[in-house]
């Protein structure tokens, strides 16, 4: 796993450096220096010299905070519509053709050398860190230390621990301080740490491997992850597509593939009636359904399980490839998705908190991002106006009920 996904706009909040964290009970934090003292003999064992270690150890307290983000990351527990519409917006892409056309030399060099597309290597660095503005505020040390004494998935998180250690030993990182994602993953493009002992790059030719510093390293071993996951130049890494009548569902899924040309076979055609360029008709492929049969439907290629290995969800992956055809000049999916209610941008999300404040409710400033604050403001807008299931999800019914409202309650223009 490349990353482990930094919260989206739509995704709960979490706490952040800047927020008291509670304190833990005599309990956990007996718990938690018993296994801080267990880990001290591993990190050894890992070549981290126990001076080093002490140091950068000494000071820590687990936030158990964390813990029940385990169970809540957003790609797995959002509609895709809604995961979507936050993540593929029109700022987004706005802002990922600047980068495109900013970053364009570092980018068509790690295509010469890695044969993996600006488009996609853009759209990683979008969806990940929304162009580096969002590495995530969580002390790494702290989070990953909490993970690898508590909840499931320890073992893991303490290979985490120690290779963020052995990065900081060996001068790659510099800031024992250094923030990230609730789960580990840091920088421009959210490497985990082991991922980026293994895989990040030189790129800028300075001696170093800085992911949170230099973009060039950034976009240079984002290219490099991808091609060793399978990517494969010059493929696409699939096609929306319209199914046949009487379509055996039962056939989709991402590990179900099969040759293309058995696909064509069953009367399977891209949407807008092209030919599934890039790719033979012997190539293996896949049919997914990410909102089941009523939904969009898609065939996809060996790339689309190379993104997919960078974030384990099928979710994620197609944001990543929706994002990059949106950069090369694609548009939105043709088939709707199966909901009366879908999602909306950020763009949408600040108009909905600005009606939200206009109403009196306390949910800070309309900055897009749907907190704590702003869905419980919307849970209660849903029960007032009879709105069923109130469950604070920012919608598009929501939204336009607001704003019904208030062009009605606006005082009208006096009559000249």
């Amino acid at each position: 796993m490349a990353c482990a996904q930094q919260p989206s706009p739509v995704a709960p909040t979490p706490a952040t450096a800047a927020t008291p964290l509670p304190a833990p009970s005599d309990v956990e934090l007996a718990t938690y220096r018993e296994c801080m003292a267990r880990l001290r003999g591993s990190a050894i064992d890992k070549g981290v010299d126990s001076a080093t270690y002490d140091r950068l150890t000494a000071e820590l307290m687990p936030d158990m905070t964390v813990l029940p983000l385990l169970d809540q990351q957003p790609e797995f527990t959002t509609p895709i519509w809604d995961y979507l519409a936050a993540l593929v917006d029109r700022q987004r892409v706005h802002d990922g053709l600047a980068m495109l056309r900013g970053h364009a030399a570092t980018l068509q060099r790690a295509e010469a050398e890695y044969g993996v597309d600006p488009a996609t290597v853009v759209a990683v660095w979008g969806v990940e860190s929304d162009y580096g503005r969002s590495f995530g505020k969580r002390p790494l040390l702290v989070s990953l230390s909490t993970l690898s004494c508590f909840g499931r998935r320890q073992s893991f998180f303490q290979g985490e621990l120690i290779a963020t250690l052995q990065l900081l030993a060996r001068g790659d990182l510099r800031d024992p301080g250094i923030t990230g994602s609730w789960a580990g993953a840091f920088g421009h493009t959210q490497f985990m740490p082991s991922t980026y002992q293994r895989i990040a790059v030189d790129f800028d030719g300075d001696g170093r491997r800085d992911l949170v510093d230099s973009i060039p390293d950034a976009l240079g071993s984002t290219a490099n992850y991808l091609k060793r996951s399978g990517w494969r130049t010059g493929e696409p890494w699939g096609y929306e597509v319209k199914l046949p009548a009487g379509f055996d569902a039962s056939q989709a899924g991402r590990t179900k593939r099969r040759p293309l040309s058995q696909w064509l076979a069953q009367g399977i055609r891209r949407v807008d009636g092209g030919a599934f360029d890039g790719v033979a008709t012997e190539a293996r492929a896949a049919v997914v359904l990410p909102a089941g049969a009523s939904g969009p439907a898609f065939v996809v290629f060996r790339n689309f399980d190379a993104i997919y290995s960078y974030n384990a969800a099928e979710s994620y992956a197609f944001a990543i490839a929706h994002l990059a055809d949106r950069l090369r000049g694609g548009g939105d999916f043709a088939t709707p998705w199966p909901t009366d209610d879908p999602g909306i941008d950020r763009a949408e999300r600040r108009e909905l908190q600005a009606l939200l404040l206009a109403r009196g409710h306390a949910i800070g400033e309309a900055d897009g991002m749907v907190g704590t604050l702003t869905r419980r403001a919307i849970a209660e807008e849903q029960k007032r106006l009879g709105m069923a299931p109130a469950d604070g999800r920012a919608g598009l019914r929501i939204l336009e009920a607001l704003r019904a409202e208030a062009a009605t309650s606006r005082p009208r223009a006096p009559t000249p």
